[in-house]
């Protein structure tokens, strides 16, 4: 075995960290990706100031609810008019963006699909097993930040058009993103934007919010849930209320749906045999859903 010299292996290591691939260049073949920092992202928030224990383990605030990091990523071949569309994709437990953009190849999935619309992935509890939404549970709280989102697309140039407005949105989240997608669609401030809700193996609770969006807005609401993954027995009650008060809905398997289904079904619950964390990416179900959105095709 060849012995490095530690001043030169110090070097070297040096040399590969300060030479990493930044977020930004690790996805610019597939278009533009902007990291920063919000104001108006979750965290930090007052419901955190002291962090959060779960299962007697103390998260601390400074480790795990104090970075407003957002990532905002514009498709290649994105085709601009004056109105904007979004995709809000929020992650759940254990997790931060960076883990989910790798995870979940949400960005390789949406320039896949050729849709146009702008991905938005705020960052949660860092790293942390919590549910929790920070700013964005507070009244208003969702109205904010996409003003902010507004703002900061428009402050970056990230278009030759000035004059864009913002269109319809998309709210996504994989397992525990489903609180605060509630709490958004509830008393978020944009609710007449939000046209689809999908929710990944994340139907925990809050069914009640859900289906008041889906009932005042005609929302379509796709739900993919596991069978061990938590989210089976209130999928299946959601289905038997919506039985019971005679409203129509696709309930299929998620390897057999067609696009053609998707489209056509405002209320759409898939089951899968997937394992919990393979139910965004693994059969490309992110980029299937974008597909049979309302979302509008990219120029190529």
């Amino acid at each position: 075995m060849k012995i490095v010299p530690v001043a030169l292996a110090v070097v070297l290591v040096s040399r590969a960290i300060c030479c990493a691939d930044s977020p930004e260049q690790s996805f610019a073949a597939y278009g533009r990706l902007i990291v920063t920092q919000f104001v108006t992202a979750p965290f930090p928030h007052a419901s955190r100031t002291n962090g959060h224990t779960y299962k007697n383990v103390h998260y601390p605030a400074d480790k795990h609810y104090s970075d407003g990091t957002v990532a905002l990523f514009v498709p290649k071949h994105f085709r601009e008019t004056n109105r904007v569309d979004f995709v809000i994709h929020f992650h759940g437990w254990g997790n931060t963006v960076a883990g989910t953009l790798e995870q979940f190849k949400l960005i390789e999935q949406l320039t896949a699909s050729g849709r146009n619309a702008v991905l938005v992935v705020p960052e949660g509890p860092h790293d942390a097993p919590d549910s929790s939404g920070g700013k964005l549970e507070d009244p208003g709280g969702f109205a904010r930040f996409m003003d902010e989102t507004v703002a900061t697309l428009k402050q970056r140039g990230v278009f030759k058009q000035k004059d864009w407005f913002p269109g319809r949105i998309i709210l996504s989240g994989h397992s525990g993103g489903y609180r605060v997608m509630s709490a958004i669609v509830d008393r978020g401030g944009v609710m007449e934007k939000i046209r689809e809700v999908w929710l990944f193996d994340a139907l925990y609770a809050e069914t009640d919010k859900f289906l008041a969006w889906s009932d005042r807005k005609q929302g379509r609401l796709l739900n993919i849930y596991t069978d061990h993954g938590g989210t089976k027995d209130d999928s299946e009650r959601m289905m038997e209320r919506l039985k019971t008060r005679g409203t129509g809905f696709l309930a299929a398997e998620d390897f057999a749906v067609s696009g053609a289904q998707l489209k056509t079904n405002a209320l759409v619950f898939l089951h899968t045999d997937l394992q919990h964390n393979d139910v965004v990416a693994k059969r490309k179900t992110f980029q299937q859903f974008l597909e049979s959105s309302f979302l509008e095709r990219s120029e190529f």
